[in-house]
């Protein structure tokens, strides 16, 4: 066992004394030692039930004759840090996460891991960890939010974000406001929509890291705990034949997940993950595979923000196994890819099927033909930008407007909110990406506002920043390279054109290369956002979004 190396001989005598110490019998300590690592807080509505969760998977592990030791790692609340400062922080969190569980799986020789997470950063950070340790893992999350209610439609954090925008242009009273806010999230778990931290973990699902189950069976249900326990009982199965996450997240595995994302039209952000995941797994992929993949995948759903179903609705639909089973109707999935249940792909799926085609579309009837993300190219993302196709309503997949440019997103909101953006204009917002932010932010504030105002029609907004899954429009991140590091984007001026061509794949400025050459000879660096802290050093370690924002 791995663990020998702090327990067994005459040399580990104190080592033993020290687990002792924390009330372990020797029976115990001879037993395989497996890590379980959470994020439970109680800020993070998606992490104050994690709890429950730790508690079934350390029975799951002792029922399979396993000891159990708890260790935390952080996490950020997107939503709350939205808007602010503290946005700078979210992306900048994956790192830590994934290195805090580094430190404490070598320094105490653990045997395997059981990961819990539930939002944004957490998830992606939890799999990046597990992949560079490479010993036996699950993933097991804490599960989505219910929907809320209000005036018969049902809502998620999204709408709150949206009627914002709608308060502020006189769309909406602010007494419906308040009564929104009070029902928009009505239970514990992540975000109700297919936002970043559900289509993590659904993805989590698809890779093969997590069991079935994991993306959709909501948080306040009790199938919940129960497959938290088979979790714990799992990976003692893992354990015994040694299946690693690297023997789980092969190249198939990764392009399974891609066809799932563009299937169910995940967050913008699922793409930035993967490549940081595929990182780790020594899995480089590059960009261009994402559209080679969109231009055969169809896109199978429409999940908030996108429209008013859920995440439970899918799960009630047959969850994330109906939506392989459909896709397998095409040959679409690998069916070969072993998985954390110790069997493949195929054997997972076998009796899945799809219980209500009006959350799910059938293969033969999908939204669209192509899937649900596309990476965009041209003059103004030399290396690529990323756009949520499945959210953009289709008068907007091919625009040309003016630019309206902005060197940070309180500069945008602010002129948003006070009604200085027209129909017919780009937004530019930079100096925003993983060095400029630093963290690239998400921008989830100035495209609710854009929504809300009843713009997404006509306005497109760009950033070398990112956006919250919740984003829906023309919102087009990831800009790469980003303004901080000489990009075109940084030398856009207020009423330059820019062609955006969605259905092609294009983002272009409009301006000519004599002068934009000539824009680029008067450049000159801004000054740092952030001089110190550990923003300051992840400014200096960080690679470009199109990489995965992963350190260098």
């Amino acid at each position: 066992m791995r663990s020998d190396i702090v327990k067994k001989g005459v040399s580990r005598a104190p080592h033993r004394s020290l687990f002792k110490a924390i009330g372990l019998t020797d029976d115990e300590i001879n037993k395989p030692l497996i890590g379980v690592v959470t994020s439970q807080n109680d800020i993070i509505p998606g992490h104050i039930n994690l709890d429950k969760i730790v508690e079934a998977v350390k029975k799951g592990i002792l029922l399979s004759g396993g000891t159990p030791l708890v260790f935390p790692t952080i996490g950020v609340c997107d939503g709350i840090a939205m808007g602010h400062e503290g946005m700078k922080y979210s992306l900048a969190t994956r790192e830590l996460i994934a290195d805090s569980i580094e430190c404490m799986v070598k320094a105490h020789g653990f045997d395997a891991l059981v990961f819990i997470p539930n939002c944004d950063k957490i998830v992606p950070g939890m799999i990046m960890a597990s992949l560079r340790l490479n010993i036996p893992s699950v993933i097991v999350s804490g599960g989505p939010m219910l929907a809320g209610k209000f005036n018969g439609d049902d809502v998620s954090l999204s709408t709150v974000f949206e009627a914002v925008g709608a308060v502020e242009s006189g769309l909406m009273l602010e007494a419906d406001l308040a009564e929104l806010e009070e029902k928009a999230c009505p239970t514990c778990g992540s975000c109700s929509g297919m936002f970043t931290a559900n289509s993590m973990n659904c993805l989590a699902e698809v890779l093969g890291l997590a069991l079935p189950g994991n993306g959709t069976i909501p948080a306040v249900y009790s199938e919940r705990i129960r497959l938290a326990k088979q979790a714990g009982m799992a990976v003692m199965k893992l354990l015994e034949r040694d299946i690693k996450p690297r023997d789980i997240v092969t190249e198939d595995a990764i392009k399974n997940a891609l066809t799932v994302d563009m299937a169910l039209g995940c967050s913008t952000n699922s793409v930035l993950h993967l490549t940081a995941i595929a990182n780790e797994a020594k899995l480089p992929i590059n960009l261009d595979i994402i559209n080679e993949m969109s231009a055969k995948i169809p896109n199978l759903c429409k999940l908030a923000p996108a429209s008013d179903t859920h995440i439970e609705n899918l799960y009630a639909a047959g969850g994330i196994r109906a939506v392989m089973s459909e896709l397998n109707k095409k040959h679409l999935i690998n069916l070969n890819c072993i998985t954390a249940t110790g069997k493949c792909v195929g054997e997972n799926i076998k009796n899945a099927k799809v219980l209500d085609y009006s959350v799910i579309k059938h293969i033969e009837e999908p939204y669209s033909e192509t899937g649900g993300i596309a990476i965009l190219k041209g003059n103004l993302a030399v290396d690529g930008a990323v756009v949520k196709r499945s959210a953009v309503l289709k008068e907007m997949l091919k625009h040309e407007g003016p630019a309206k440019v902005f060197n940070s997103e309180e500069e945008a909101i602010e002129a948003i909110l006070g009604k200085k953006i027209v129909k017919g204009d780009v937004v530019v917002i930079r100096y925003e990406g993983p060095k400029g932010g630093p963290g690239m932010r998400e921008m989830l504030s100035p495209t609710s506002a854009i929504c809300g105002m009843g713009l997404d029609t006509s306005v497109a907004l760009i950033t070398d920043g990112r956006f919250s899954g919740a984003t829906k429009g023309a919102a087009i991140g990831h800009v790469s390279p980003e303004a901080a590091e000489g990009g075109t984007i940084a030398l856009v001026e207020d009423g330059d054109l820019i062609s955006i061509d969605i259905l092609n794949g294009k983002l272009d400025l409009l301006v000519s290369n004599e002068e934009l050459n000539k824009r680029r000879e008067k450049l000159r660096p801004i000054e740092p956002k952030v001089k110190e802290g550990y923003l300051a050093r992840y400014a200096k370690l960080v690679s470009s979004a199109s990489t995965g924002a992963v350190y260098k």
